[in-house]
């Protein structure tokens, strides 16, 4: 009999076993995969946004706001700082208190695995799981094709929907169908949007461009009452839609049918802009002016799309500068959808945290079986705030497992 089973050798996995293995417990992970941390290695261009400096629990997207309370203030990002400085992992800070690896995320992968292994976790990758059920409570029976193994702990880490390449599956909800437990509807996060054919075709050209912008969107709170939460980080056409940090953020609160508007101008007055430049230099063309804020193609694409010819600037009265203004203040493309779970980077919704003990992670009726990371109803915004939500669930179980 085994002390604890943890189903996922990914970020929040790895780290329960360490904790639960440190407290002396017997410990097995399972995955199917070929290799652990899969999702880490590919993670941040291959050097893993591994947390964030500025880690509050209103990063986080859950139905009960308080419920990552516990965990993120018992294990922090400073505590995984420490665990990466321990390894001698060098890392860098970007944008909004992002961290990363200089070299390479398999330095985090093996980070981890040392860590177990120095602890006395056992890892057994490449093992589907056939069967599991509670034989009474702190009991579990595991069935898969190569073995059986029974257990007091069962730990189910396997992540979301997100990123099925990487082995996503889910398993998680199905566990949790099978012990009559809740789960919030799940969609993709941080992901990418899909335009309208119409405009897809027209702003095609544009794939590749960059630049900064705002994004923002209307959503009601818990009390229904709307209110605007916006994002300002680089805007990136592609050659199916947009994409790039700022309208990832924004697409965990976009929901199907509503409408986004972008500020393709965050850091400038244009209609000031305009009328100065009116009067300053009256025979400049539109077209020539608002290029030297944004890249010349974007310019041709938004005019043409808003059927505004390009004239002198003297040519325009105070209303149709407003109406140019308002063109590029609030932009509101007509989205189509998203790119789904096959790019997004987190899945939304999940498990119900209602039936989870926030300090422990265990199921409230189910006793000995735990969740943590992903599969739970907590989504983190783009930054490092999801590897930290697993790090501080998988940290939180294995006190407990």
């Amino acid at each position: 009999m085994l002390d604890v089973i943890i189903i996922g050798a990914g970020a929040s996995g790895l780290m329960c076993a360490i904790e639960a293995a440190k407290r002396g417990r017997k410990v097995l992970v399972l995955d199917h995969a070929k290799r652990a941390g899969q999702k880490i290695i590919m993670s941040g261009g291959g050097r893993c946004n591994f947390t964030n400096l500025y880690v509050e629990p209103n990063n986080y997207l859950c139905d009960n706001p308080h419920f990552v309370k516990s965990a993120l203030s018992r294990y922090t990002q400073w505590d995984f700082i420490a665990l990466v400085d321990k390894h001698k992992i060098s890392w860098h800070e970007r944008d909004h208190g992002q961290l990363f690896c200089d070299d390479s995320a398999k330095q985090i992968v093996q980070m981890l695995l040392d860590e177990a292994r120095d602890a006395g976790v056992k890892i057994q990758l490449q093992t589907e799981i056939i069967s599991h059920h509670q034989m009474s409570d702190h009991h579990f029976y595991i069935q898969t094709k190569q073995d059986s193994f029974e257990c007091h702990s069962l730990v189910v880490a396997t992540g979301g929907l997100s990123l099925p390449k990487m082995g996503a599956t889910p398993f998680a909800y199905k566990v949790a169908e099978k012990y009559q437990l809740p789960v919030k509807a799940t969609r993709a996060g941080l992901v990418p949007f899909t335009l309208h054919q119409a405009q897809k075709e027209l702003f095609t050209p544009l794939s590749g461009i960059s630049f900064p912008a705002t994004a923002l969107c209307e959503i009601k709170d818990q009390r229904n009452k709307v209110k605007q939460i916006s994002f300002t980080e680089a805007l990136l056409f592609t050659h199916r839609g947009l994409s790039g940090p700022v309208i990832l953020q924004i697409s965990n609160y976009w929901q199907a049918g509503e409408k986004i508007t972008l500020d393709l101008l965050p850091n400038l007055d244009l209609y000031a802009e305009l009328i100065n430049t009116q009067q300053s230099r009256p025979d400049l063309a539109l077209k020539t002016l608002l290029s030297q804020q944004l890249p010349k193609r974007v310019v041709e694409c938004l005019l043409a799309a808003a059927e505004i010819e390009s004239l002198p600037l003297k040519q325009y009265n105070e209303k149709q500068l407003k109406q140019i203004s308002e063109l590029f203040h609030n932009w509101a493309p007509q989205i189509n959808g998203t790119e789904g779970y096959r790019t997004a980077e987190v899945t939304l919704g999940g498990i119900d945290t209602d039936v989870i003990s926030s300090k422990t992670l265990e199921c409230k009726n189910v006793k000995g079986l735990y969740f943590i990371g992903e599969a739970l109803d907590v989504t983190g915004w783009l930054g490092g705030f999801n590897f930290q939500w697993a790090w501080s669930s998988g940290w939180a179980a294995g006190q407990d497992v």
